[in-house]
């Protein structure tokens, strides 16, 4: 598609919407993986029999229900979340490409996924810790609310706006800008690696098409996202875990010491599997409904377009 096409508020608030759609619903539906993960990052002496026997524990000790904790700041932070990703990612890519030019858009079209993913992902993340925040502490502690709004104020009556919902700040943008960026560089290369090996054209190819190109290209991108990502993962699950994790210093100092503790060994792969189960699964659903929303909404899903294939 042209870089010189016409892109207007219209389009973006349908991209927003789209993303605010694929990622609530998919962190929604992944929530009892996430409620497992998070269960043996943050307790991995208790929680030692891998991910299906997480589940059966948590379903032994707290029932079906023990799935669901921190369901409503999930689905919540994740609309808000991926509002601000996907619509951004969006709005940065599409201003960046039409500054450039198509010619040499598509010759840096990477770095373009790269810093248009870090800089949405950064604005995303100034909505999403409170909430992904009070979801770890619901999901650590069933027992300490009932759920989002009575979390809310009594985290901020307990520790405050800053060391209750921002504590985790510098983790989850250390987990979140390296996995976005990852995210949709490699989602974007490995689209047109599996269009090329499959000889589809995607100007011409059908919905169907599309999708199982989405989704097939979203697992990828998922795995590679989680991997780079979950050390500090780790790190964001265990400082919201308690006001005195990793002492009561600074944030940054509570980081370090966390990671001394912990280990580079257990941060980079206590959890993993669980974690590449879910984000593969979680990001190939995001990009399949994704690109279901937009073309309800009737928007026409900007490309990179090569110049030279055009003009053949």
């Amino acid at each position: 598609m042209s870089t010189e096409k016409s892109y207007g508020l219209g389009y973006f608030v349908k991209g927003a919407i789209a993303g605010g759609v694929c990622c609530s619903v998919t962190h929604g539906a992944l929530c009892p993986v996430d409620v497992v993960k998070t269960r043996i990052q943050l307790d991995p002496i208790k929680y030692n029999k891998g991910m299906i026997g997480g589940f059966k524990q948590v379903i032994a000790e707290e029932g079906m229900k023990g799935l669901a904790t921190g369901l409503g700041p999930t689905c919540v932070g994740y609309f808000v979340q991926g509002w601000f990703k996907f619509g951004g990612v969006e709005f940065f890519k599409i201003s960046a490409s039409q500054k450039l030019g198509e010619e040499s858009a598509w010759a840096n079209r990477t770095l373009i996924y790269l810093a248009a993913a870090a800089c949405a992902e950064f604005i995303a993340d100034i909505f999403l810790c409170p909430l992904e925040a009070t979801r770890i502490k619901l999901v650590s502690n069933p027992q300490y609310a009932d759920g989002l709004i009575s979390a809310f104020p009594k985290i901020i009556k307990d520790q405050g706006v800053k060391n209750g919902f921002y504590a985790g700040f510098g983790p989850i943008l250390f987990k979140q800008i390296p996995y976005t960026m990852a995210k949709f560089a490699v989602q974007g290369w490995a689209a047109e690696k599996i269009a090329v090996a499959s000889g589809t054209d995607m100007k011409t190819a059908s919905d169907s098409k599309k999708l199982t190109i989405s989704l097939s290209s979203g697992v990828v991108a998922g795995v590679a996202a989680a991997i780079i990502s979950h050390p500090a993962d780790t790190l964001l699950s265990m400082i919201n875990k308690s006001p005195t994790a990793g002492g009561t210093g600074s944030i940054a100092s509570r980081l370090i010491n966390l990671s001394k503790e912990t280990g580079l060994k257990k941060l980079c792969l206590t959890g993993l599997g669980a974690r590449c189960v879910m984000i593969g699964s979680l990001t190939a659903g995001q990009f399949g409904i994704f690109d279901i929303v937009m073309k309800l909404t009737g928007a026409e899903k900007f490309h990179f377009t090569d110049p030279k294939a055009k003009a053949h």
